[in-house]
């Protein structure tokens, strides 16, 4: 198979608005190009033609594990590790409900003041549910390590942070917690398609991540769970499906989860969500993962420069070192959400996080040097020029 060319070869691959420098694929990723034929064909084609058929003749009840497969080799996971569907709050409840019954003895979840909140959100639901006693446990992202013991059941923590960039040492945490009895649970929303990630390697029990981020699979894609094959026919289904049954066309009364990642199952798969997921898996099958790592990081450094150097009033907040940032650089600024505005307005589109958390993507696939120093004048232009103080970018929209 031909590998294709980051960038060089890629950006063709998607589709990109006339003026558009998208730099939000860090929260939505932008339109491949092979979309909008894969869903057609699975429309008129298997659904139209085939109807209930298509299950079997057009492969619809495999999707999820084989669509696991294929983001496994993104994610550094063993074959038949990766289940795909539902959404990523649902995989981090299995994934932590599974792990706190791996470890019923111990009664601390350990995360991070920098973690997503929907994460934390499902771990308050999962504790009040339970009543056990639990107990989540937040720290400051640097205090983590230090903050590892013999008490802590659960280490729940996303690898990058949505906010900073920040980057969490998954191996060295991962190692650390195993050694004190821990049970792992990583999410990698921001992860996934932006950088290496190697779960088999580091021994990770748990993980889970979107798609419609870095791998450009659409809004409201399905997201994916990982399990450790050395636990996958004991971890507990707490959402025990019909889909994750040991027999789902007996109907049998009672549930007997299936074997291995199966069992992780819920409800029925998003047929047509999954088919855009795989239109774009054909660009990521050939494209090398340490390739887009190494263009992210160099692009990455080139917008720090190029705006550190134009807009003093910016304070960078993404780690500087390349072992601890993801793929986005996020600076603080006291007008950010109206300058943000401002910015898109100019078709720059980045995003904005509360409290004054001005993001940009780095999505190598179809961002290059050229866009990164455009992006930068025009930055500049709406912060030194204090174009973001014009009363029409002060408007919050509902979402920001």
């Amino acid at each position: 198979m031909t590998r294709y060319r980051v960038y060089d070869d890629t950006k063709a691959l998607f589709h990109l608005p006339e003026g558009v420098i998208y730099l939000d694929g860090n929260s939505l990723g932008a339109l491949p190009l092979g979309v909008a034929e894969r869903v057609g064909r699975v429309i008129t084609t298997e659904w139209g033609n085939e109807l209930i058929r298509a299950w079997n003749s057009a492969g619809w009840y495999a999707q999820p594990r084989h669509v696991g497969d294929r983001i496994a080799r993104l994610i550094g996971a063993e074959p038949g590790s990766v289940m795909v569907g539902d959404t990523l709050s649902l995989k981090v409840y299995q994934a932590l409900a599974a792990a706190l019954d791996m470890n019923a003895s111990r009664k601390v979840v350990l995360s991070d003041t920098g973690n997503f909140p929907t994460d934390l959100y499902m771990a308050e639901g999962l504790i009040a549910t339970l009543e056990r006693g639990h107990q989540l446990r937040l720290v400051a992202p640097e205090e983590i390590e230090s903050a590892l013991s013999e008490e802590i059941a659960v280490l729940y923590v996303t690898q990058v942070d949505y906010r900073t960039g920040r980057r969490h040492d998954m191996a060295k945490l991962t190692g650390k917690a195993h050694a004190l009895g821990i049970v792992t649970v990583w999410d990698l929303a921001h992860s996934a398609g932006a950088l290496s990630v190697d779960l088999a390697g580091c021994g990770v029990d748990f993980a889970a991540g979107c798609t419609y981020k870095y791998l450009n699979a659409g809004p409201g894609a399905p997201a994916f769970l990982y399990v450790s094959p050395r636990h996958a026919d004991d971890a507990r289904a707490a959402l025990s499906g019909w889909m994750g049954h040991a027999k789902p066309f007996a109907f049998e009364l009672a549930y007997a989860a299936a074997g291995g990642v199966e069992r992780m199952r819920v409800g029925t798969p998003p047929v047509l969500a999954m088919a855009a997921l795989e239109a774009s898996l054909d660009i990521w099958d050939r494209v090398d993962i340490n390739e887009v790592r190494t263009r992210s990081l160099a692009l990455g450094d080139l917008l720090i420069a190029e705006v550190e150097r134009r807009c003093r009033s910016l304070r960078l907040v993404t780690p500087r070192a390349h072992e601890r940032r993801g793929s986005q650089v996020s600076f603080a600024f006291e007008g950010g959400y109206a300058a943000m505005q401002a910015l898109i307005a100019r078709g720059v589109i980045g995003d904005f996080r509360a409290p004054d958390i001005m993001r940009f993507g780095i999505t190598p696939l179809y961002i290059g040097e050229s866009e990164i120093v455009r992006a930068a004048e025009i930055i500049e232009e709406v912060i030194v020029g204090e174009v973001w103080r014009r009363p029409e970018y002060q408007i919050v929209n509902a979402v920001t």
